[in-house]
C-alpha cells in the first residue's frame, strides 16, 4: 500500500502524496505529526500498531512521552468527527496500540515512496490558510504584520503568541503566513517541539525546521550555505546529503562545541536572510529542549542585522506548573526589551455569534443562543468549538430549527448546550491528571461549593483551616489551573474568607462529577449548614444557594424551607417564572416527608406563595392559580387557621382570582372576608389591598358610590413611608397606583369625568416615579380607556397604546395579555367608536 498515492475511507481522502486529508471536497487541517500518525495507521489498516511502533516511525525515536501520541490521537478523531467510546476509524486498543478500522480503498496513481510523501514539505509557506475567516484575532493579526515590518528593515524580531490549548495560537500564525507568503516571499521553517523523556533530542524543532526548508523548492540554496558556514548543523541532517560527504560531516559535528553550534547557525541565517527575510516558526515552546532555548536566547540577543522573524508559541500554565525553562527565559529576554509578547484572550459574545454563523452556514439561530452558549463555555475558543461541532455531529441546530424564531428555541438548545461534549470531558480529565491527588482534593471541595466559592465553605469540609487552603488556592490560581481569585467576602458572623471562582463553567462541572456520591452529599450537607450558621437571620439572603446545599445533601426539612424562602425573595425581585421553580421544586419535596401538622402548615406558604408566581407565569385566570389558592384555603380550614395570618394573603389571591374571571360575587365575598380578617389582626398592608378589591369588585358591580368610598379610603390610609417596602408583596402592583386608577373609573361611571382624567394622571405620575414594576403598564391601561371614554383625538389615543405595546414588547407578562392585545387593536383597528363599555379590565 506504500506504492500508492491517496487511500479512500468514506467520507474522507488521504493524499499522501500531497500531504493532505480531504472530506467531501473540503481540506480538512493537521499538523505534520498527526498526518504522519494517520498515514502510519492507513498503511497498516487492519493490524494493530503497537505504540512504540508509531512513535518510532513518525518521531524516529524512542525517548518521546506516551502524551505526544495521545496529543495526535486526540487531534485526528477531532478531525475524523469520531469519540474514542464508539470509533468509527481508528479503534484503541487499550494498553497496546491502534487499529485503523474502516475499509480502506487505495487509489492507483502514480508511484511514490512513503517515506518521500510523508516527509516532502508543503509548498511555501508551510502552513495553509484556515477555511474561515479568523475569528477575534484582527488586532492579533496586525501585531504579527507590525513585527514582521520590523523585520523586514533588518530589526530581527523574537515574539512569543501565548495562551491556553486550543485558544487559537496555530490558527493566528497560519493566517499570518498565508497573508506574508504572497507579500514578501520569506523563506519559511516550521519545527514542532514535543514532550520528550529524559534529556531528549537536543536541538528538535530546529531541526526539523531545516530539514523542511532543505526538502523545499530552493532547498539546495540552503544547505550549500550550511556545507560553508555551519557544517555541524548539516551533519546532523544526512538525508540531505550524498552518501560520500556523511562519514566526514559526522566526524566532524562529533568534535564540535556548543558555543559554536549556536554561533554557525545564527551567522547562516543572518547571511539567508540577506536575500529573503526568515519567518521561523517554534509550535509549543513549553515543552522546548534546553539547547533550542539557549540557541533562541542567543539568537534574540545578537545585535546584528537580520530580517529575521522567530514567532514561538506556548502554553504559560503548562510552563509554570512543570517548570519548564521557556518560562525563565522569557522573563530574561522582556527584562531586556529581546522579545516581544501578545497573548491571546478568549472570544466576546459576538465573536462566539460570528463562529457559530460560520458552521451552521447563515441559518438564523434562536434569540439568546450565542449568549448562553458564551456563559457556559466563557468565550474560550476550544471549549465553543467542541460544543458546536458536537450539536453539528448529532444534528441538533437542524432538529431545533422550526423553533429558532421563539424563546422556547433557545431554550432548547440551550438545554443541550448544557451538556459538557465526551470529547472536552476527556480534554479536562487529562489536565485534572497533571494535579497531585491533594490538588485535585481541593478542587473537588470547590466544585461542591459552587462555580464561585468561599474558601471558608470548603474549610468546613477540608481539615485544614482556611489560611492553609487559601494559599494552596492561590498557588493554583497563580499558575491560572482551574480557578482564579475573585476578591473576598464577609458573612453577618464575622467571617471574611478569599472566594476564587473556576476559570470556565464546564471546569466546575467535569470535576464536580469526579465527586463520589457519599462524599459529595456529606459535602453539600456540611457545606449548607456552615454558611446557615454565618448568615444566621440573613440566611434568606442566600436561600437559593442554602436550598441546592441542602437539596443535594438530601436534608429535605431544610431544603424545604429554603426553596420557600428562595420563591418569596424572587417575587420580591419580581423574577416570578425562578419563583415558580422554587416554590414548585419545594412543594414536590414536601410531599416526601410524613403528614403531620407542621407540614400542612409548611405547605400553606408554598401554595400562597406559588400562587402569586402564577398569575404572572400563568395568567390571572389560569387553572393553575385557582387551584394553589384554593388548595391553600383548604388546609387553612383543615387547620383552623382561617384567622391566622397565613390567611391574608390567600384570601387576597382568591379575591384576585375570581375578580378576573368576572365572578365578581364571589370575590366580594372573599374581600371581606380579607378586610374584616385584617383588621381583626391589624394589619396595614392588607387593609389598604382590601379597600382596593372591594372598591374595584362594587365598581364592576354597579355600587359606584361603595366603590368610590372604599377607594378613597384606601388612599387616605396609604403612607408612602409605612406602606413602601411592602407595596410590592403582591402581584408586582402598588396598591396606591391600583387605587387611583379604579377611582379614576368610577368618578367617570358617577359623571365626574374631569375628575376621573385627574386621578388617572395622578396614578400615572406615581407609578413612573416607582422602582421598576408592573404599575406603569395599570396606569397605563386605564389611561387609555379613560381617553377612549373622553373621544379624545386619535393622535393622542395612539401614543398611549403604542407606549402601551412598547412596554409588553421589553416585559411581556402572560396575566396582562389581554390588556396589551387592547393596545395593539387600538391601533390596527383606527381606533373606532368608543364607549364606556368598549374596554373590560
Amino acid at each position: 500500500m506504500r506504492e500508492t498515492a491517496a487511500f479512500v475511507f468514506p467520507p474522507f481522502r488521504l493524499d499522501v502524496k500531497a500531504e493532505q486529508l480531504w472530506r467531501a471536497g473540503e481540506a480538512v487541517r493537521l499538523t505534520p505529526k498527526a498526518f504522519a500518525v494517520l498515514c502510519h495507521l492507513v498503511f497498516h489498516a487492519g493490524q494493530l500498531v503497537p505504540k512504540a511502533e508509531l512513535i518510532k516511525a513518525v518521531w524516529e525515536t524512542l525517548y518521546i512521552s506516551d502524551a505526544a501520541l495521545t496529543t495526535c490521537m486526540y487531534e485526528l478523531r477531532q478531525a475524523l468527527g469520531e469519540q474514542a467510546q464508539a470509533p468509527q476509524f481508528i479503534e484503541t486498543v487499550r494498553g497496546r496500540g491502534y487499529r485503523f478500522i474502516a475499509p480502506v480503498t487505495p487509489e492507483a496513481l502514480s508511484p511514490v515512496s512513503y517515506d518521500s510523501a510523508l516527509l516532502k514539505p508543503a509548498p511555501q509557506p508551510a502552513m495553509g490558510r484556515p477555511r474561515h475567516p479568523i475569528i477575534g484575532r484582527d488586532a492579533a493579526l496586525a501585531q504579527l504584520h507590525q513585527w514582521f515590518e520590523m523585520a523586514l528593515q533588518g530589526k530581527r524580531q523574537v515574539g512569543f503568541v501565548t495562551g491556553e490549548a486550543g485558544i487559537g495560537k496555530t490558527t493566528l500564525v497560519e493566517t499570518f503566513l498565508a497573508d506574508v507568503g504572497t507579500e514578501a516571499l520569506p523563506w519559511v521553517g516550521y519545527g514542532q517541539c514535543i514532550e520528550q523523556y529524559g534529556a531528549g533530542e537536543a536541538y528538535l524543532p530546529l531541526l526539523e525546521a531545516l530539514g523542511r526548508l532543505c526538502r523545499g523548492p530552493n532547498g539546495s540554496q540552503l544547505v550549500t550555505l550550511l556545507r560553508q558556514q555551519a557544517p555541524s548543523w548539516l551533519a546532523q541532517l544526512p538525508a540531505q546529503l550524498p552518501a560520500s560527504e556523511r562519514g566526514n560531516l559526522s566526524h566532524q559535528g562529533s568534535s564540535t562545541t556548543r558555543e559554536r553550534m549556536l554561533r554557525e547557525l545564527a551567522e547562516t541565517v543572518e547571511v539567508l536572510t540577506a536575500d529573503y527575510p526568515l519567518v521561523l516558526v517554534l509550535e509549543d515552546l513549553h515543552w522546548c529542549d534546553p539547547s533550542t532555548l539557549e540557541w533562541l536566547a542567543y539568537m534574540a540577543r545578537r545585535r546584528d542585522t537580520a530580517r529575521l522573524l522567530v514567532l514561538g508559541t506556548y502554553r504559560p500554565v503548562d510552563a509554570i506548573v512543570h517548570k519548564y525553562r521557556v518560562h525563565s527565559l522569557i522573563q530574561e529576554l522582556r527584562v531586556h526589551s529581546q522579545c516581544e509578547m501578545l497573548a491571546l484572550d478568549y472570544w466576546s459574545e459576538a465573536e462566539v455569534d460570528q463562529y457559530v454563523a460560520q458552521q451552521v452556514s447563515g441559518e438564523r439561530l434562536p434569540a439568546g443562543f450565542t449568549n448562553v452558549l458564551h456563559q457556559r463555555t466563557s468565550g474560550n475558543p476550544l471549549f465553543v468549538v467542541a460544543v458546536v461541532e458536537d450539536f453539528v455531529r448529532q444534528g441538533l441546530f437542524q432538529q431545533h430549527k422550526a423553533n429558532r424564531e421563539g424563546p422556547e428555541g433557545a431554550d432548547a438548545l440551550a438545554v443541550e448546550v448544557m451538556e459538557v461534549p465526551e470529547s472536552l470531558r476527556q480534554l479536562i480529565e487529562q489536565q485534572m491528571a497533571q494535579l497531585t491527588p491533594e490538588e485535585q482534593d481541593l478542587l473537588e471541595a470547590a466544585s461542591v461549593a459552587g462555580a464561585d466559592f468561599s474558601v471558608a465553605a470548603v474549610e468546613a469540609v477540608m481539615e485544614e483551616l482556611a489560611p492553609q487552603l487559601e494559599a494552596r488556592y492561590e498557588a493554583l490560581a497563580r499558575r491560572q489551573q482551574f480557578v482564579c481569585a475573585h476578591g473576598l467576602e464577609t458573612w453577618p458572623d464575622g467571617t471574611v474568607a478569599a472566594r476564587y471562582r473556576f476559570i470556565h463553567a464546564l471546569y466546575q462541572e467535569v470535576v464536580y462529577a469526579r465527586v463520589s456520591p457519599g462524599r459529595c452529599l456529606r459535602f453539600h450537607q456540611q457545606m449548607g449548614i456552615r454558611k446557615e450558621t454565618g448568615y444566621g437571620t440573613r440566611a434568606r439572603e442566600i436561600a437559593a444557594e442554602l436550598a441546592m446545599h441542602f437539596v443535594h445533601g438530601h436534608d429535605i426539612p431544610r431544603a424545604v424551607q429554603y426553596l420557600h424562602l428562595a420563591g418569596e425573595h424572587a417575587l420580591w425581585q419580581s423574577a416570578h417564572q425562578e419563583a415558580e421553580t422554587h416554590l414548585t421544586q419545594g412543594l414536590a419535596l414536601l410531599q416526601t416527608l410524613p403528614e403531620t401538622r407542621e407540614r400542612r402548615q409548611r405547605e400553606v406558604g408554598l401554595q400562597s406563595s406559588l400562587g402569586s408566581a402564577l398569575i404572572v407565569t400563568k395568567g390571572t385566570t389560569s387553572p393553575e392559580v385557582e387551584q394553589a389558592y384554593t388548595r391553600a384555603y383548604t388546609l387553612c380550614r383543615e387547620l383552623g387557621a382561617t384567622d391566622n395570618p397565613e390567611c391574608l394573603p390567600v384570601l387576597r389571591g382568591l379575591w384576585s382570582f375570581y375578580s378576573n374571571r368576572t365572578r365578581f360575587t364571589t370575590a366580594q365575598e372573599f374581600g371581606e372576608a380579607l378586610l374584616i380578617l385584617a383588621r381583626r389582626l391589624r394589619n396595614p398592608v392588607y387593609i389598604l389591598q382590601a379597600h382596593h378589591g372591594l372598591g374595584n369588585v362594587a365598581m364592576w358591580l354597579g355600587h359606584f358610590a361603595q366603590a368610590q368610598v372604599y377607594c378613597q379610603e384606601g388612599i387616605t390610609l396609604y403612607d408612602a413611608q409605612q406602606h413602601h417596602a411592602e407595596a410590592f408583596l403582591y402581584n408586582d402592583q402598588h396598591p396606591k397606583v391600583q387605587a387611583l386608577a379604579t377611582l379614576s373609573r368610577t368618578l367617570w361611571y358617577l359623571g365626574y369625568p374631569d375628575q376621573a382624567l385627574q386621578r388617572i394622571r395622578q396614578a400615572y405620575t406615581l407609578a413612573e416615579e416607582l422602582p421598576p414594576s408592573r404599575s406603569p403598564a395599570q396606569a397605563l391601561y386605564h389611561m387609555l380607556a379613560i381617553y377612549r371614554y373622553r373621544r379624545a383625538p386619535h393622535a393622542t389615543i395612539e401614543a398611549y397604546a403604542r407606549r402601551l405595546m412598547a412596554m409588553h414588547a421589553t416585559s411581556p407578562i402572560a396575566s396582562w395579555q389581554s390588556m396589551f392585545e387592547l393596545g395593539r387593536s387600538q391601533v390596527s383597528q383606527g381606533l373606532g367608536q368608543a364607549g364606556p363599555h368598549s374596554i373590560g379590565f
